[in-house]
């Protein structure tokens, strides 16, 4: 096994402790490399995938009530900007923010973000963060003063943690914004199966590709041998947990070796790449109190898809 090359010794550490598990599962923030984020992005562009386009009407259609709610001259910190179009367009609405921080683990990503921001307002101050925002991170000095900081986290992202970690990243995201701070939360609903299925296996194959480009980062990064032909995407709808889990299915009984380990599947054996939690507006209330914050408002769409709130520290 001398001849493995581990590139991410990190990833590769997720990829062993996970594999090892009774039920095998890997992390979904490393579905995001380069190729990763591209493919999420033209997701978000796909017809069946509904919570971004209802994201972005509502905060079309209500930016003038957000803008009001949220006060002139916010820091702005996005948690996970992605292309950093809904940046723009918060911004755009928002009266005179004075600075705008995006915060993701990939540098690559964030050199986009920041120029894209940029180019839409000369003037505003943008200090990217290369940063893991599931772990305790401090924000630099942006030049905004004693201004009360705004976080952002959009896309129902929130969504992708377990109801304890949803807790843990809320109650870390206040104390990172600090006193006075307030977060722009996006959150997807609760509705039916069908809507919900298609959203996460979309006909074009996009979704999968997505799913299964981790088994590529794994090849390239972690020392692993996984045969992309060898697994397929699924997306499962858990109703007593209301979530959807994306998996990885074994299409047969295989070996596959992962930075030195030999890890065994049988055939129709999983890896449950990503859970996306759907919420009752009680709920997501509850998880909010238990971090410490208080919901101020909420907007939703008209056919009640999908949720943007204000919350506050």
């Amino acid at each position: 096994m001398s001849d493995v090359t581990v590139l991410h010794p990190a990833l590769a550490a997720d990829a062993l402790a996970g594999l090892s598990a009774a039920r095998k599962t890997l992390p979904c923030k490393w579905l995001y490399d380069a190729e990763g984020t591209r493919l999420f992005e033209a997701i978000t562009r796909l017809p069946e995938y509904y919570p971004t386009r209802t994201e972005v009407l509502i905060l079309d259609q209500r930016g003038a009530e957000i803008a009001e709610a949220i006060g002139r001259g916010a820091a702005v910190v996005e948690f996970g900007p992605g292309d950093g179009a809904k940046a723009v367009q918060l911004l755009r609405a928002l009266e005179a923010p004075c600075a705008y921080l995006p915060v993701d683990i990939a540098p690559e990503w964030l050199d986009a973000v920041a120029a894209r921001v940029s180019a839409a307002f000369p003037g505003l101050p943008v200090r990217p963060v290369v940063a893991d925002f599931t772990r305790a991170f401090e924000l630099p000095p942006h030049g905004g003063g004693s201004a009360a900081r705004l976080g952002f986290f959009s896309g129902s992202t929130i969504g992708n943690f377990e109801p304890p970690e949803a807790v843990a990243f809320l109650a870390r995201a206040r104390a990172t914004l600090g006193r006075g701070a307030r977060m722009l939360l996006g959150a997807d609903l609760v509705k039916e199966e069908a809507i919900l299925e298609a959203a996460y296996d979309d006909a074009a194959g996009v979704t999968a590709a997505f799913n299964l480009n981790l088994l590529t980062r794994l090849n390239r990064e972690a020392g692993a041998d996984f045969d992309l032909d060898a697994f397929d995407h699924a997306a499962r709808w858990n109703a007593a947990r209301e979530r959807i889990e994306m998996h990885l299915v074994s299409r047969r009984a295989q070996p596959v070796q992962v930075a030195g380990r030999v890890f065994h599947f049988a055939a129709g054996e999983s890896i449950h790449t990503e859970s996306s939690h759907k919420y009752r507006p009680d709920r997501l209330r509850q998880i909010a109190a238990a971090a410490g914050w208080r919901d101020a408002t909420m907007w939703s769409d008209p056919a009640e898809m999908f949720s943007v709130w204000l919350l506050e520290a």
